[in-house]
């Protein structure tokens, strides 16, 4: 069945008990081949590898999406002095992060990062609709203590050199960046932009971005409002973009509908910062809402609102089952 509204995750699914204990190349596969195949029976249409690859122990709030990144690039040292420590909390003023993910004494480049390989070891174990999801390079910098290129601008853009220049490789059929910091700091998105775009331009399919206001082991991290992100949101070289909403008010939902027509909207019906698993009537309804809001062929996509990695796969996989129902319901109402 063919619709004009397409549900998907933003990434990040449970991690199955035996790869927390046996973290090694075949229980990853296999986690993910698991990943894969719930989705596929669940219904949903853009498939994610459910970032299976870069769950951190050691850092469960953000499921290791910043670790997993910076730890492998070129000159950027994990282990900070305690000077170095703090001076990170003087500059960066993030209250949910005290501690640098690292220190960059040099030039960055790709290091060990492969993210390819992570694309491809994905790819080759379903053959329906699958995206690529990856951390900003604005997130990734901000948690950064730059000791090299001595301006936050400059850092970032280095970032999202190396990124492009990794994306340039994955064929998927969306490359999705996703970013929960700048939505609490408006005033860097003039510049931070062309640094994104550095990336979308380089997809060789769709480019994709996902924000939210954070979702640190399910709490909201940052404050602020979309209305001030539609301008930035509308530099973007994106085919659509995911955005938070089931804890949004009406007046987020109404900016929304500035962001320019060329780019396809997805909103949150399912929130992730609960265990409740929504009925299909309640997603139906909100779709119905939204759609409503925004104006006919304006929302392409229903999603979580973030990841859903901290939560026990019994309630992921209940709202993802639900989320398709929901979706289902709206579409066979007739709108």
């Amino acid at each position: 069945m063919t619709h004009d509204i397409l549900t998907t995750l933003i990434g990040a699914y449970p991690a199955p008990e035996w790869l927390l204990f046996r973290p090694y190349e075949q229980a990853l596969r296999d986690a993910i081949s698991v990943v894969l195949k719930f989705q596929e029976m669940a219904g949903i249409d853009l498939l994610t590898d459910g970032e299976m690859n870069r769950y951190d122990m050691s850092h469960p709030e953000t499921n290791g999406a910043i670790e997993y990144f910076v730890r492998k690039l070129t000159n950027v040292r994990a282990a900070a002095t305690r000077p170095e420590e703090h001076k990170f909390a003087e500059l960066t003023h993030l209250r949910f992060r005290a501690k640098a993910a690292g220190v960059v004494d040099g030039q960055i480049g790709d290091g060990t990062l492969n993210l390819e390989y992570d694309f491809l070891r994905a790819r080759a174990l379903t053959a329906r609709p699958l995206k690529f999801t990856m951390t900003s390079p604005y997130m990734l910098g901000r948690v950064l203590l730059d000791k090299h290129y001595k301006s936050k601008e400059a850092l970032i853009n280095a970032l999202a050199d190396v990124l492009a220049s990794q994306v340039r490789s994955i064929d998927a059929e969306v490359v999705q960046v996703n970013e929960e910091i700048l939505t609490g700091n408006p005033g860097d998105a003039s510049w931070a932009a062309e640094a994104l775009n550095r990336i979308f331009d380089v997809a060789p399919r769709k480019a994709a971005l996902h924000m939210c206001f954070g979702n640190y082991g399910g709490q909201t991290v940052q404050t602020g409002d979309y209305r001030s992100l539609i301008a930035f949101i509308n530099e973007l070289h994106i085919d659509h973009v995911l955005l938070e909403m089931t804890r949004r008010g009406p007046e987020d939902l109404a900016a929304i509908k500035d962001i320019r027509p060329e780019i396809g909207i997805g909103l949150g019906v399912v929130d992730v910062k609960s265990t409740v698993i929504e009925s299909p009537d309640e997603i139906a309804r909100k779709i119905g809402q939204f759609e409503k809001a925004l104006g006919p062929g304006r929302l392409r996509y229903v999603h979580p609102d973030c990841g859903l990695w901290m939560h026990k796969r019994s309630v992921a996989d209940g709202k993802i089952i639900n989320l398709v129902k929901g979706r289902d319901m709206f579409i066979a109402a007739g709108r």
